[in-house]
């Protein structure tokens, strides 16, 4: 399939439009994509799970290709959930597309993969084959303590795939794609609508929830939104030095100088609310930071941010020198503690030794996302708490034996709860 897909990417760097993309989408591919999907997940409004799909496997995709290419294929509107959001009650909004839409989708974004990742700028890291979130985190510590950075701004977007302007992103697409097929049936997902409850609801703005494509259609949209004018317009005026690093729709700008970071920040306000997003100012802010931060202090203390999970400190080494510090962000925590909390709580009757692998297997998740360098006490105060959260399940499993510290001591001797480990160096 690579050797297939590779073509678009020949022609993408040949003509300024790439066309006839859509024999892309075949039986092949469509397979392929089934092949990849997990078994077991929730069913969308169809209630076709991959099992079921896979019981007659040719005759569905052949059906699937043919009413494709009649153009009577119409996605289904996505099944709307909700999830928690953090360790409020706050819930998040979960979209579950039916089985072959998420099928068509994966196909297509494959196609919109090949097709922007050689436009896309290298500051950009969400959602995009062979980069990652360390990588992200690694290039802001770089920026940081390497260039000529004393101001950042720190943006958040108002409910950014909720806000996606329709318009605008087939407008963004048609400047790159000069095929009506395919720009057929993304507005065909984008227009799928929602049901909850038994209602339907019209989606006339935002990208598919929970849909495939969704993350390389939101890198198109921030691509021409915010990227390019960054790099082309916004750069351009400055006499200071000025990055920016995105994942997705969290990214966070750096400047040398004050006045420019307040000028761009007055120009991200307009600049997305023209395309329809709106810039959350109380999340936002300008702060001062990097190697000198502290000397133009008036009291001597300087602010951090948050990115992708971490909190960015100005710290000191043990010798003195200036250096960026990253540790898991108190609010990431918060959450990340009471989901522990609830989900021993669910569990709590499972075998002690099936019981431990689980939570080994969660413990070696957060320290392969959180052991990044620096950050190794943060995630020894996390061991520590599922520690005690664990003995408190434990004591009340059942009320006929006691379990006291020196035995829970000895059960974790011949079952061991797993040490931190730094995964990451990004120093």
């Amino acid at each position: 399939m690579e050797n297939e897909f590779s073509g678009i990417a020949k022609l993408t760097r040949k003509h300024k439009k790439v066309q006839t993309l859509m024999h892309y989408v075949n039986e092949k591919t469509i397979k392929e994509e089934h092949n990849r999907q997990i078994k077991g997940k929730t069913a969308g409004i169809d209630g076709i799970t991959k099992e079921s799909y896979d019981a007659n496997l040719d005759d569905n995709v052949s059906n699937l290709i043919s009413r494709m290419k009649r153009f009577s294929y119409k996605p289904k509107a996505v099944r709307r959930t909700y999830i928690p959001k953090d360790a409020s009650d706050k819930m998040r909004p979960l979209g579950i597309p039916s089985y072959e839409d998420k099928l068509v989708q994966g196909s297509m974004r494959n196609i919109l993969d090949e097709i922007y990742e050689n436009k896309f700028y290298n500051f950009s890291y969400g959602f995009r084959k062979g980069r990652n979130a360390h990588q992200a985190i690694k290039k802001v510590n770089e920026i940081i303590m390497r260039k000529k950075i004393n101001f950042i701004v720190d943006a958040d977007i108002k409910g950014f795939f909720d806000n996606v302007d329709h318009k605008w992103l087939i407008k963004f697409l048609e400047h790159d794609i000069e095929d009506k097929n395919f720009i057929r049936y993304i507005k065909r997902f984008l227009k799928a609508g929602i049901i909850e409850e038994m209602n339907y609801y019209e989606s006339d703005k935002g990208t598919p929830q929970g849909g495939i494509i969704s993350p390389v259609l939101a890198n198109v949209y921030l691509h021409y939104v915010l990227d390019i004018w960054f790099e082309k317009v916004v750069k351009s005026k400055l006499k200071g030095d000025a990055y920016i690093v995105r994942y997705a729709d969290d990214f966070v700008c750096f400047f040398q100088y004050e006045n420019e970071a307040n000028k761009f920040y007055q120009s991200l306000i307009k600049r997305l609310n023209k395309f329809g997003l709106e810039l959350s100012e109380d999340k936002s802010k300008i702060i001062k930071f990097g190697r000198f931060a502290r000397d133009n202090s008036l009291d001597g203390k300087t602010e951090s941010f948050d990115f992708l999970g971490f909190t960015h400190i100005n710290g000191k080494t043990l010798t003195g020198r200036y250096r960026v510090m990253h540790k898991t962000s108190m609010k990431k925590l918060k959450v990340k503690k009471a989901n522990v909390k609830n989900w021993l709580k669910v569990n709590m009757h499972i075998g002690i030794p099936e019981l431990i692998k689980k939570i080994n297997k969660k413990l070696i998740g957060h320290y392969a996302y959180y052991g990044i360098s620096g950050n190794y006490r943060s995630l020894v105060n996390f061991r520590r708490f599922i520690l005690e959260a664990f003995y408190k399940v434990l004591t009340r499993r059942s009320q006929r034996s006691y379990l006291n510290v020196k035995r829970y001591r000895l059960l974790l001797e011949h079952f061991p709860i797993k040490e931190p480990k730094i995964y990451v160096d990004i120093w």
